[in-house]
């Protein structure tokens, strides 16, 4: 659906670097996960796509077709920094942002009427934006967003301001918009919901791309070999032997259960088998990196 390749943005003259040789593939109809620090040059990336700003040097392409005005209407781009006018009222304001995106009034507000009832809104459209909270005018800000059936939709931190409720109900709107056939940048500080929503990401650190691939691929390549074992009914002289030939680490006792992690240095399923030697194996498995320790670990590697 998009395509970057060797993206170069500088400003101040070019003494400050935003992306630095900065290529990635957004598969058709994935969530994509464009992660990174505060500074990282995410942001300058989305302008791009948007045409707010320009390249220094590079090409953007969507559904193969060099990036053009006449993508515009088929983008929807929800930034960081909501855009939605306070004295104006709710109803106005989609149907205005709606016309804007090249929807009739009467399309407008058929959508629109679609999306209030999704999200429970219905009560909101004469109310302005100074009356509701920062939770419910997020809400009104992804109508905005989606109303036009953009193929391409770019959500930066879409879950700002919600509570948890909330941010599940948006979370299964953009899943569905995905399972439809929607294409989605989505930019955002929770890996608890790249975990969860995207397939594929990438890491920007320091302007550059630092890793990318399928979101389950790239948390395999910093596993340690470490796996998680409960054991109950164990045979302590076993286990005594077991614990001098092998690498264990948190060991604990809780409930009659025994929990530790031990590093495999030999076959799978070679370890399992020494395992079942020292008692009942409630459960055996490997320690994949959460997203989390992922971004932490090679922002700073």
């Amino acid at each position: 659906m998009l395509k970057a390749e060797h993206i170069i943005k500088t400003y101040d003259s070019g003494k400050k670097i935003a992306l630095d040789d900065f290529s990635i593939h957004v598969p058709k109809g994935s969530i994509y996960g464009l992660l990174g620090p505060n500074g990282a040059g995410k942001t300058s990336f989305i302008r791009i796509i948007n045409q707010i700003t320009k390249a220094d040097s590079g090409e953007v392409f969507i559904d193969g077709e060099k990036l053009n005005p006449s993508h515009i209407k088929n983008i929807g781009y929800m930034p960081e920094e909501r855009g939605l006018y306070k004295n104006m009222s709710i109803g106005d304001q989609i149907l205005y942002f709606g016309e804007l995106k090249g929807m009739s009034k009467n399309d407008a507000l058929s959508e629109a009427k679609k999306w209030f009832e999704k999200l429970h809104i219905d009560q909101w459209w004469k109310k302005k934006l100074t009356e509701l909270s920062k939770g419910m005018a997020q809400k009104i800000q992804f109508v905005v967003t989606v109303l036009h059936r953009p193929n391409l939709l770019i959500l930066d931190e879409p879950f700002s301001g919600f509570d948890p409720v909330n941010a599940n109900l948006i979370k299964d709107q953009i899943i569905e918009l995905k399972n439809n056939g929607t294409t989605i940048i989505l930019s955002t500080h929770r890996m608890e919901s790249v975990e969860e929503m995207c397939d594929y990401v990438a890491l920007i650190n320091h302007s550059k791309k630092i890793l990318d691939g399928r979101v389950f691929e790239v948390r395999e390549k910093f596993k340690k070999n470490i796996f998680s074992v409960k054991l109950s009914e164990v045979d302590e002289a076993s286990f005594k032997i077991f614990e001098e030939k092998f690498d264990i680490s948190n060991l604990k006792l809780e409930h009659s259960l025994t929990s530790f992690d031990i590093k495999n240095e030999i076959p799978q399923n070679e370890l399992l088998s020494e395992v079942l030697k020292t008692g009942k194996v409630r459960s055996f498995e490997e320690k994949i990196p959460s997203m989390n320790e992922v971004f932490i670990n090679a922002v700073k590697g």
